[in-house]
């Protein structure tokens, strides 16, 4: 794997885990904590197929040294394949962004869908030699397995077996034809709901971010118990609901900031503090330096 340095003020060399699965077939597991965007390069010959899953912040890949750029954001995946050229993973990851990437030869993944080809679009005969980049969304379902895969904290003597396992999952549903079935046809949907109440109590947290109810109230709204609701949020986003709130308005008061339409305390406000000190310590504990400081470093 090569990763390289692109423009040092801005883009970091940064940590990769490729993870070999079987021939033919591996993941990479991207995941930038950091305030400072990161790249990541890979060969990729026009024999494999792309998943790209962003399960938090968003990314970019670069073709033609920089002249076409793909987009993908939060909570979408995109599909990279091209039978007639390579396409080597050329990738700037930016702050605080994770990014799970199957990679497998279109042989073997022809192989999984043997006897229902047509079934996948880019496989059927009139298909097999066309390019073919489609971006969708990331289902509740494939949001744990993504978090299980980024958030790996099992020996690392099964992690090769774990890693298989999970995305044969994900690739299961990806393709799974039943995603708005009835709950009696489709078995992943049971699960789902659990999952898509834990999205509503995110999308409820972030509407009331300045005033955001108690986990309690949390837990009733979305009818989840309160030990569901703590246990799963973190499971799907990687943190708790109150940090994950706290890392979310910090972001929003910098970009209030950045903007230069209002003042620290008017910020402050909007994010949810009543005074403009307790807005500068949080902001400080999130950024390494006051508001003022960071409205002047970066104007």
């Amino acid at each position: 794997m090569n990763l390289e340095k692109m423009d040092s003020k801005s883009i970091a060399k940064g940590t990769f885990d490729e993870t070999h699965i079987e021939d033919g077939f591996f993941i990479i597991t991207s995941k930038n904590d950091n305030d400072t965007a990161k790249v990541l390069e890979r060969e990729i010959d026009s024999s494999y197929i792309q998943f790209h899953f962003c399960n938090k912040g968003s990314a970019a890949f670069m073709f033609n040294q920089g002249n076409y750029t793909l987009n993908i954001d939060e909570e979408t995946s995109l599909l990279l394949y091209n039978p007639q050229r390579d396409l080597p993973i050329h990738l700037e990851l930016r702050p605080h962004s994770w990014l799970v990437s199957l990679v497998i030869s279109i042989e073997k993944f022809h192989g999984l869908f043997s006897d229902d080809a047509n079934y996948v679009t880019f496989l059927t005969e009139d298909n097999k030699d066309k390019k073919y980049y489609k971006d969708g969304k990331i289902s509740p379902s494939m949001a744990v397995v993504l978090n299980q895969l980024i958030s790996f904290n099992l020996n690392n003597s099964i992690k090769s077996l774990y890693f298989k396992g999970k995305a044969y999952e994900l690739l299961s549903l990806f393709f799974n034809r039943s995603e708005d079935a009835d709950i009696e046809q489709c078995p992943y949907l049971v699960d789902e709901v659990n999952v898509a109440k834990l999205k509503k109590a995110k999308d409820i947290i972030i509407a009331n971010m300045a005033e955001p109810p108690t986990l309690q109230e949390l837990a009733d709204e979305i009818e989840l118990s309160l030990k569901k609701l703590k246990e799963g949020f973190k499971q799907i986003y990687g943190d708790s609901v109150f940090s994950f709130l706290f890392d979310y308005k910090m972001e929003v008061a910098r970009k209030l900031l950045e903007s230069g339409d209002y003042n620290v305390n008017e910020v402050g406000l909007k994010v949810g503090y009543s005074t403009g000190s307790h807005f500068i310590a949080a902001f400080k504990k999130k950024f390494g330096t006051t508001p003022k400081k960071y409205i002047t470093a970066s104007s």
